[in-house]
């Protein structure tokens, strides 16, 4: 299975747009956004090209290939004009491995994971800086931010492939690269 994933979009159209292109690039089975889609919310700068009404317009073209997950900063208006369902979590299962989505402002510490068992993965995003490694058996992947990277961070997502999570920044260099059990 291969997964396009990108978090925290904050409603720069630029980036959106950067994002579809890539997955149009790679292909893959599923467009996974792991929130914070549309709003920039009150402690982020506006993103250059803030335009979350076409920003939900290109989303929704795609619906049918994304899997998301409601973000801090994505109000229930947000659900409104998607086209797909927006949940706090999900679950992705993918080779072999249980992988669970969610943005990740409710489960930062290691001790609130819930219903997570070693060699699963928890895929968030919210911090805006990429993260791949194992805690405890425990799988942590966090694809940074594709329009407001904290911290001295590049722009970042994430691909998906054949059981590894390969973090790049927006040229398709790697940054960070991660295989459960390697």
């Amino acid at each position: 299975m291969k997964l396009l994933i990108a978090s925290d979009l904050h409603g720069s159209l630029p980036r959106t747009e950067l994002v579809l292109e890539l997955a149009r690039t790679h292909h893959p089975d599923a467009l996974v956004l792991l929130g914070d889609l549309l709003y920039h919310g009150p402690r982020n700068p506006v993103p250059e090209g803030y335009a979350p009404r076409e920003v939900a317009a290109l989303l929704n073209d795609w619906a049918p290939r994304i899997i998301a997950v409601r973000g801090n900063c994505d109000a229930e208006v947000d659900t409104m004009v998607l086209r797909f369902p927006l949940p706090e979590a999900a679950w992705i299962f993918a080779d072999g491995l249980r992988i669970w989505a969610n943005h990740g402002h409710h489960h930062q510490l290691p001790d609130r994971f819930p219903n997570l068992t070693p060699g699963d993965v928890f895929l968030c995003g919210h911090t805006h800086i990429p993260r791949a490694e194992t805690v405890d058996g425990l799988h942590i992947w966090n694809v940074g931010s594709t329009t407001l990277p904290k911290d001295g961070y590049v722009a970042s997502y994430g691909l998906y492939e054949a059981g590894t999570l390969s973090i790049r920044d927006l040229d398709g260099s790697e940054v960070l690269r991660h295989t459960p059990g390697a």
